[in-house]
């Protein structure tokens, strides 16, 4: 996976132009390891081929801009340099799982490069160390993880607005602890996860600008004294420029952190999301698409919501990726350190993991069946209007803790059958006890009665963000250009890769 031989950017090439022998491998073994490294029990506990396979791709576009650098810098006469980009295009063709052995994926595309071109392929690696390649690799990959995890993001958070304009008064009990709280919408809660997504979004296009930036050209960590121009290589893989420092850019691991990190964060977003969506199914008031559930092996009126489960677990593997990026990167000495070698693979992983869930979970919410009977007659229960009513009095020059002593005295008396009239009439009991006076006195029982009923207390919290309509639209509004914003954002940066790639495909015709 690297190379930990400061010497590796001369000795590999011998003289300026690269040479390393007369049959590229030093008499035997790989193109790097020679015969005193090439055996022994060891050989396959370093070695990480198999694995390699996620930056095989990668690798041999960074090979490929590497040597059209070198040549347009004339480090590498053109004719070899042609031989060289022919020889990883028949590579690519034979795939990862015809490389020879070797202990990573750089060694054996090396090895299979000079197989075929003889000892000029060893000019591939002049001014270049397997530990400015593999970072290079890694962010090359990694990116294009990110670039699809932000895509999933923003297609959740569409639906979730799609879902939330079909019910802008469809209401609905909210609650904290667990216990019912205060009458909602589920407009309003869907958009409470749509911001949460948005965060998300923010997050990984954030590392992807981080991650976006090339390691090339700094070899073993002391850079090189070949005449090389890291920004070309940057721009024709589609970097936005270089990881300044050569120490800094080998032995850098920070943007697997952050990314794992901000996974992490977007996989506890869904697993909060998923466990509502389970409560609420539990309940009776949402029931999934069979799509999204699914049944017993023995009990055969079972509707379980197993997928909705698994987004739930995906947030605990990913929490403990972040936590096992960092456990590992904690402490290690500059500049590179073997231990890397096992730093990305499963960041890759995640990212998988976390993007299929975040599919998972908005399409489970953009199928389910929301029962707005249900979750009406759900509303008002645990007397989840009583805030209204202490609102109201306070409202009406009663200190808000004394309304509040009233409305706790009658909420061990109003039952969740009571119909606002009723409900109305005990909250006044309660205000004579305390106040020595009626409560309507202060406010009409029209207006305590309004108060009471769900509907009209979700109407009467229009502030900015709350759960009112006209609020509720304001926000689906706002939603709706951060999502678009986000989408440009996307798409700006996958044009971006594009024309690096097409530039990059054009540069390498030059020599073919």
């Amino acid at each position: 996976m690297t190379d930990d031989d400061p010497g590796a950017t001369d000795a590999s090439a011998g003289d300026a132009n690269g040479d390393v022998g007369d049959d590229g491998d030093g008499g035997g073994g790989t193109a790097v390891r020679r015969d005193r490294f090439s055996g022994g029990p060891a050989r396959e506990f370093m070695s990480s081929l198999a694995a390699d396979e996620a930056i095989f791709e990668a690798d041999l576009a960074v090979d490929r801009a590497h040597v059209v650098m070198l040549a347009e810098q004339g480090i590498v006469d053109d004719v070899v340099a042609g031989e060289i980009l022919s020889a990883l295009d028949d590579v690519e063709a034979a795939g990862h799982g015809a490389l020879p052995d070797g202990e990573d994926v750089h060694e054996a595309i090396e090895t299979a490069v000079i197989d075929r071109v003889g000892p000029d392929g060893g000019r591939m690696h002049t001014a270049r160390s397997r530990n400015d390649e593999v970072a290079t690799c890694i962010r090359y990959r990694l990116r294009e993880d990110l670039l699809v995890a932000i895509e999933a993001t923003v297609t959740a958070r569409e639906a979730l607005v799609e879902t939330a304009e079909e019910h802008t008064e469809t209401v609905m009990p909210g609650y904290t602890h667990l216990q019912p709280a205060q009458p909602t919408t589920v407009a309003h809660y869907l958009c409470s996860y749509e911001g949460a997504l948005a965060r998300d979004t923010e997050r990984l296009v954030d590392a992807y600008d981080r991650v976006n930036r090339s390691p090339l050209g700094a070899a073993a960590f002391a850079g090189t004294p070949f005449d090389v121009d890291r920004g070309r290589t940057a721009a024709l893989l589609g970097f936005d420029g270089t990881v300044r420092n050569s120490t800094d850019a080998v032995s850098g691991r920070d943007f697997l952190a952050e990314s794992a990190s901000a996974l992490a964060t977007l996989a506890t977003t869904l697993s909060g999301l998923a466990e509502d969506l389970i409560v609420f199914s539990n309940k009776g008031v949402v029931e999934l698409s069979d799509a999204y559930a699914s049944t017993s092996s023995i009990m055969p009126q079972k509707k379980n919501p197993d997928t909705l489960e698994l987004t739930r677990g995906v947030a605990g593997t990913a929490i403990g990726e972040a936590t096992g990026t960092l456990s590992l990167l904690k402490g290690l000495p500059r500049a590179y350190n073997r231990d890397l070698q096992r730093a990305h693979a499963s960041v890759f992983a995640i990212a998988d993991d976390v993007r299929e869930a975040t599919e998972v979970a908005a399409g489970a919410v953009a199928t389910a069946d929301w029962d707005e009977a249900a979750l009406g007659a759900a509303a008002g229960e645990g007397f989840s209007t009583a805030t209204g009513v202490a609102d109201l009095l306070a409202a009406n020059g009663l200190p808000f803790r004394t309304a509040h002593e009233i409305v706790a005295s009658a909420a061990t008396e109003v039952a969740d059958g009571d119909d606002p009239a009723t409900a109305a009439a005990k909250v006044d009991e309660a205000a004579r006890t305390v106040l020595g006076e009626s409560l309507f006195e202060r406010v009409s029982r029209e207006a305590v009665e309004r108060v009471l009923d769900p509907a009209e207390s979700v109407a009467s919290r229009n502030s900015a963000g709350g759960p009112a309509p006209a609020a509720v639209a304001e926000e689906l509004a706002a939603a709706t250009a951060g999502i678009d914003a986000d989408a440009a954002a996307l798409d700006e940066r996958r044009e971006g890769l594009a024309a690096a790639d097409d530039a990059l495909d054009a540069e390498v015709a030059t020599y073919e």
